[in-house]
Formats: C-alpha cells, sequence, structure tokens
C-alpha cells in the first residue's frame, strides 16, 4: 500500500519541534558540528581536510581554508572550491515521447566546461557562539554569479539556530556531504525528487547521543531563479534526522569514500520530510521562474501542457519522504536512498487529468578504495516508479583518483547509461528524456 504523503505535512515538523524542545540539554557539544573556534591550520603531513569549524548544515559549506585574520572578537577564514569537466551525452541526436504522446527534442551536451566555483568567507563574529558564511557560487555554463550566506548562533549541543540560505531537507545529500560523492554531481533519481536552496531559518542539534535533527522553513522549495518580487505568500517545511548507532560518526561529511578504513562498522540511518505549496513565479504566458520540479516525463510541472494541452498549472502542493541508509568497512561504503513524492491540489488554468501524481524510487551506490587514501571505484544505479508507468532507470560507474592522498583534489573518470531521464539540468549530468549513454571526465578541488 502506497503511504499517503498528505500526513508527513505538519504531523512530524511539529513533533519533531516539541522533541527537540523538550530534549535540549543546557551544555555540550553537538555531535554534528565542529566546535566554535576559528579552524586552526594544517600541519605540514596533514594532506587531508578537515570541515570547517563554521561548517553549516547544508551544500555550501567551506574546507579548512586558510586562516586570514582570528582575534578576540572575531576571525576570516578563505575557503574555495573549482570544478572543471568534459561531459559528452550519446547519441547527438535524438527525441522522446511525453506522456501525453507528444514527440520533443532532447538537447544533448558535448563540451568542456569549467563548470562551478565557490569561494567561502567565514568565521565568527564578537563572540565564537555566532558564527557566519559569506558564499560567492558561479555557474559559468549558464553565466550565473550568486553571492550569499548565514548566520548561526549555538545555544549549546542541541539547538543551534541559524539564518539565511540553507538546503530544504528533501534528500541526505542535501545536508554538508558535497563535494564527496560518486562524482561531481547527484545521481538521477536525486536530482528527479529533491528540492533545492532558499532563505530560511533552521534549528539543529543533537538532542540524544549520536541522534541529530534539523528543521527549517525557507521562502521556497528552491530561489534559483526567482527573485522577490515572484514570491508567493507560501513556505516550504522540511525536517531531517540521522542516527549513527555504532561510531556516531560517517567520516568526512558523511561523504562515499571510506577514507578512514574503518575497522568497524561505521552505520547511519535517517530519514526526511517536506511540504511546500509551489508557485510558477512569472506571469501566464512567460517560461516558470520555478523550474526545481519536473514530471517523470522531464517536462517542468509549471511549463505551458506540461499535463494538458492549453492548460497551465500555477501552483501545486509538493511532498516528500526520504529514507536514508549508509555503512562504512574497511574501505568499502554502501549508500542507499528510497523516496516517495506527491503532488497534488493543482490550481491550472484549466482542468487536468489528474487529482495528484505519485512517484517514488530509490538510488544505491557502493564504492571501494582499491587503493587506500588514492584510488577507489564505485557504481550506482536508481529507478523511478512514476505514475506515467515511463519507469526510468540508470546504471552508472566510475573511477576516483586522488593524486596527493586527500579527499581535496580529486581526478574523476565517470560513465552514465540513462533510460528516459526524467530529470535534466545543466547544473548536472542529465537532460530531460534522454536515453543512452553520458561520458564525464573532471577534476576538482576543495581548500
Amino acid at each position: 500500500m502506497t503511504p499517503d504523503l498528505r500526513r508527513f505535512r505538519r504531523g512530524p515538523l511539529l513533533a519533531l519541534v516539541v522533541i527537540a524542545a523538550a530534549l535540549v540539554p543546557l551544555r555540550a557539544w553537538a555531535q554534528d558540528e565542529a566546535p566554535v573556534d576559528a579552524p586552526a591550520q594544517a600541519k605540514p603531513d596533514e594532506q587531508d581536510l578537515e570541515p570547517a569549524e563554521n561548517a553549516i548544515a547544508g551544500e555550501f559549506r567551506p574546507a579548512r581554508g586558510f586562516q586570514v585574520l582570528e582575534t578576540d572578537y572575531g576571525s576570516l577564514n578563505v575557503s574555495l572550491y573549482g570544478l572543471v569537466r568534459y561531459v559528452n551525452q550519446l547519441p547527438g541526436e535524438q527525441t522522446f515521447i511525453d506522456h501525453l504522446g507528444r514527440e520533443r527534442t532532447v538537447k544533448t551536451r558535448n563540451d568542456i566546461n569549467w563548470h562551478r566555483t565557490m569561494i567561502w568567507f567565514s568565521g565568527f563574529a564578537l563572540t565564537p557562539r555566532l558564527n557566519y558564511t559569506l558564499t560567492v557560487w558561479s555557474l559559468p555554463s549558464t553565466q550565473q554569479t550568486l553571492a550569499f550566506g548565514n548566520l548561526q548562533f549555538r545555544f549549546n549541543k542541541a539547538l543551534t539556530l541559524g539564518a539565511g540560505i540553507g538546503p530544504t531537507l528533501t534528500a541526505r545529500s542535501m545536508q554538508g556531504s558535497h563535494p564527496f560523492w560518486a562524482s561531481s554531481d547527484r545521481q538521477m533519481s536525486e536530482e528527479f525528487f529533491r528540492g533545492g536552496f532558499s532563505s530560511g531559518v533552521w534549528l539543529k542539534g543533537e538532542p540524544l547521543h549520536r541522534l541529530t535533527y534539523t528543521l527549517s522553513v525557507n521562502t521556497n522549495l528552491s530561489q534559483l531563479g526567482i527573485t522577490a518580487a515572484n514570491d508567493s505568500r507560501d513556505m516550504a517545511y522540511s525536517a531531517s534526522v540521522a542516527w549513527l548507532p555504532t561510531t556516531g560518526e560517517f567520516g568526512l561529511r558523511g561523504g562515499l569514500a571510506d577514507f578512514e578504513e574503518h575497522q568497524r562498522v561505521a552505520t547511519r540511518f535517517g530519514f526526511s520530510v517536506a511540504h511546500a505549496r509551489e508557485d510558477r513565479a512569472n506571469e501566464l504566458g512567460l517560461a516558470p521562474n520555478e523550474t526545481q520540479l519536473r514530471l517523470s516525463d522531464g517536462l517542468l510541472a509549471f511549463e505551458q501542457d506540461a499535463l494538458a494541452d492549453g492548460v497551465t498549472v500555477r501552483k501545486l502542493d509538493y511532498e516528500v519522504l526520504a529514507l536514508d541508509v549508509g555503512a562504512k568497512f574497511r574501505g568499502f561504503t554502501f549508500q542507499g536512498e528510497y523516496f516517495f513524492r506527491r503532488l497534488s491540489d493543482f490550481l491550472a488554468t484549466g482542468p487536468v487529468p489528474q487529482d495528484s501524481i505519485f512517484d517514488h524510487g530509490f538510488f544505491v551506490q557502493g564504492m571501494y578504495m582499491v587503493v587506500p587514501k588514492y584510488v577507489g571505484v564505485y557504481s550506482t544505479g536508481s529507478f523511478v516508479f512514476d505514475d506515467f508507468g515511463r519507469r526510468p532507470w540508470e546504471l552508472s560507474g566510475g573511477v576516483s583518483v586522488f593524486p596527493m592522498a586527500a579527499r581535496s583534489w580529486r581526478l574523476n573518470l565517470h560513465f552514465i547509461y540513462v533510460d528516459r531521464s526524467p530529470t535534466g539540468s545543466n547544473f548536472g549530468f542529465y537532460t530531460a528524456g534522454q536515453t543512452g549513454p553520458t561520458i564525464s571526465l573532471g577534476t576538482d578541488i576543495l581548500l
């Protein structure tokens, strides 16, 4: 029996708030956050980078960086990330049939791009409990550059309050593991089901030993491409819980590679849940600014004619539940996540065939460090069970080489075979509707 995601709208969020408030201790450290002191410089023999000690819950997270200033009243650290890669999607010319039987063209890629730049300015202000991160983010392939940030105040082990740009908690990869994934972008099913990043406020902490939580309220599901003038009055609500019962950690940032060569099995179990009333964020007759949500045939949910000829969806409800599990042991890593997503309560310019659309699916991935700290091989797969009966899937694999025995510099060869991709963007590896192989060769740094 498929779960009704309407139950996840408010109940779990309210329950988590109550539990967190009841269990907040008056002192101790936060499991999901390093000490609030400014990051120290690496010793010469420490090549692998630890996370910045003012790390936030999200993808926009600096590394050790370079300490520029440290005083009793504040500090400044500079960290950076860069990615250059070649991507070739084959065959070069192809079409697909959408769920309404219409033929559409797939615009494939064959390009070399300096793909992503991120620069972080971070530290504490006035008191080590008050941390800031200012981020410059650039995607040259789409000519997008943004500057944003967040503030966080740490009360105690169980309670940190943050405000600024942060993730909607819709998948485990949204919560700090970037860029330590199999390759330099997410898997197909993650891209399809997840939300994005948006201005908001959040609470996080460790109310019980080895159990962490994050609660977030955001302006919308994804702020990218949407200005304040396009915002509706609706908010996005999300929550995530992670339990690390065996070792209390899952390696650096909870990423894929077992650089630590765990001699005891490290485990992680968690879930994420979200609800948002999404708006197309533009006038009728114009292309939607909200481009995060797609149907399982790759069409944007808010584009004209997406659900019916001559009809445009103006608003809809998005609800998702994601269950994740992971394990690491002696160079091996396994991670998996299962997603349930419902789109419903359509406000449209005319009748649509469905009252709601329910899709679910998963991804699994495994990696082994064949040469500890230097070479890892991996394989991944994902599948989507969708209301339109298209059943998109993918298999992928690759090899990552770390020339300096440090996660901060990686060379990556990545191969994908995808069948009827339900997702697509210039951020990742997928083009909507694509069927066929994709080859990627890239290198990235995180300092």
